[in-house]
């Protein structure tokens, strides 16, 4: 992408979106990270590709547990203060999700974490974290769910939540959502567009989650409630499938 040329609003949210991960990014530390850590299983020793790293707070938290990561982002001010908060062991790149300059079959696990909702050519992205995918690898992803479709809670006159209405779940198109004081743009995609994308890809569901909290402490807290009335985000598991068995005793 030309530098200045930001359709998406990323390049200018995110020195904002970098200040929402330091102030503790709730929806990330209190609800997926536990399930996302879980799915990628043990790494140490593992290559790990984090795509679409941001300021690489995940990737950092991989690292820590033993992999080896490649943190990338398209925009940046997201890969300069990922390099200078990085360990220094590990790479960070500049690059789309759509095209990784990253050799065919060479990583252990790809971690999309929030990140397809931004991407345009999503079907590109899942295709390239496949491609990069050595057999038997494993491509954990979290995005927001449905909720994209919907504009937001309808209310009681005393402001308590009723419902949300959803409409226009099954077109797939850009919402324009005013974060933290910026316009960013998002894709709402229903759910079977995704499935389908990562079936084209020829991978494999192996676990599948719509978060919420393990247990009742914030149910009755109006800042988390949504958490337990709608999910906000799915978690998914895929892999790679392993070699044909012939190909693999150089039959095939």
């Amino acid at each position: 992408m030309p530098e200045g040329d930001d359709p998406t609003g990323w390049q200018a949210f995110a020195s904002e979106y970098i200040r929402f991960v330091d102030d503790g990014a709730p929806s990330r530390t209190m609800l997926l990270d536990d399930v996302m850590l879980d799915e990628c299983g043990d790494v140490c020793g593992k290559l790990v590709l984090d795509v679409g790293a941001g300021e690489g707070r995940f990737s950092r938290m991989l690292a820590q547990r033993g992999a080896r990561t490649i943190a990338l982002d398209l925009f940046w001010p997201m890969v300069q203060v990922a390099r200078h908060r990085s360990s220094g062991r590990d790479a960070v790149v500049r690059s789309p999700a759509t095209a990784l300059p990253i050799a065919s079959s060479t990583v252990d696990t790809v971690v999309s974490y929030v990140v397809w909702v931004d991407v345009p050519d999503f079907r590109t992205a899942i295709a390239e974290a496949a491609r990069v995918l050595k057999p038997g690898g494993q491509l954990v992803a979290a995005n927001l769910g449905f909720i994209t479709a919907s504009p937001g809670w309808k209310r009681a006159p005393d402001g308590r939540r009723l419902y949300k209405p959803i409409d226009q779940y099954v077109d797939e198109r850009p919402i324009t959502l005013n974060w933290r004081g910026h316009n960013v743009v998002n894709w709402h995609r229903p759910l079977s567009a995704y499935m389908q994308a990562y079936l084209s890809a020829n991978l494999i569901l192996r676990r599948f989650f719509e978060p919420v909290p393990p247990d009742d402490t914030l149910r009755n807290n109006p800042r988390f409630e949504d958490w337990y009335r709608i999910p906000e985000f799915t978690v998914m598991r895929w892999q790679k499938p392993q070699r044909d068995a012939a190909a693999s005793r150089g039959l095939g």
